[in-house]
């Protein structure tokens, strides 16, 4: 059972797929592609987010609070039962980010998640990170209510560099069919052409690449998937209210009779 741990600072940017190509020549001088991305490819990620009936794990993310966890399973790709995939559990408290993740099966993940079937263990750390997430399902009862998934591109810093670049492009996301061995499909969540640029670093940008962001325009800001799906899902929903039905809600807040 695969176990990782990472703590590190992420900037995140938005960039048009031009400007990815713009930025590409620079980042191969300092930086090689990742193991899986080798001839330009990229890889597909799939996750399941975890949350309470009442949203109460995102709509607490969303109010910028100091610290913040999220539970989500990933898998890399469409996967099987007997396919090894990772829960995880991703703190940030200010501008640091700390994930801590425990891999299995999904049969296994599924029998945890449903029936609270805990996997057997025989190492300390994998037993470790099960506990904090026993603890965070405990104060936050919570079950899979989103699947996202997107194509990445990524970079590692070259001679064992701690510094990482990552590209993800056809983001799509759905609230249904929350199954990670199901066909990849769903919404469109940023527009075709656009990207989301994370710098994962353990301190700061490395000069080169900040002074070209300058030069090109691009500035860090703050972007999560399934926070930007919620809001627009909230959005959705309140469009499909009838004006009549808004003023109703709005006026019965405001009567005191």
């Amino acid at each position: 059972m695969a176990i990782s741990v990472f703590k590190r600072y992420e900037k995140k940017f938005i960039v048009t797929k031009s400007q990815y190509e713009e930025l590409l020549s620079l980042i191969e001088q300092y930086m090689d592609t990742d193991k899986y991305c080798l001839d330009g490819r990229s890889y597909r990620i799939c996750n399941l987010y975890f949350d309470t009936p009442n949203n109460d794990i995102i709509r607490h993310s969303i109010s910028k609070p100091y610290h913040k966890e999220k539970l989500r399973l990933r898998s890399y790709d469409r996967a099987q039962l007997d396919d090894t995939v990772y829960l995880e559990l991703k703190k940030k408290t200010g501008r640091i980010v700390t994930k801590r993740r425990v891999g299995m099966t999904l049969r296994q993940a599924y029998d945890y998640i449903y029936n609270d079937v805990r996997p057997d263990k025989e190492k300390y750390l994998p037993n470790q990170v099960l506990n904090e997430i026993d603890y965070f399902r405990k104060i936050n009862p919570c079950a899979p209510v989103m699947f996202v998934s997107y194509d990445r591109r990524a970079f590692f810093e070259k001679n064992n560099g701690d510094v990482r670049i990552t590209f993800d492009f056809n983001i799509l996301t759905r609230r249904h069919g929350l199954d990670l061995s199901l066909p990849v499909t769903g919404e469109r969540l940023i527009p075709e052409d656009m990207m989301i640029m994370e710098v994962k670093v353990p301190n700061a940008i490395p000069l080169w690449l900040a002074r070209r962001l300058s030069e090109m325009g691009i500035y860090m800001t703050s972007f999560s998937k399934y926070g930007r799906e919620y809001r627009k899902m909230i959005l959705d929903d309140y469009l499909l209210t009838s004006v009549d039905e808004r003023k109703s809600t709005w006026y019965g807040c405001r009567r005191s009779d």
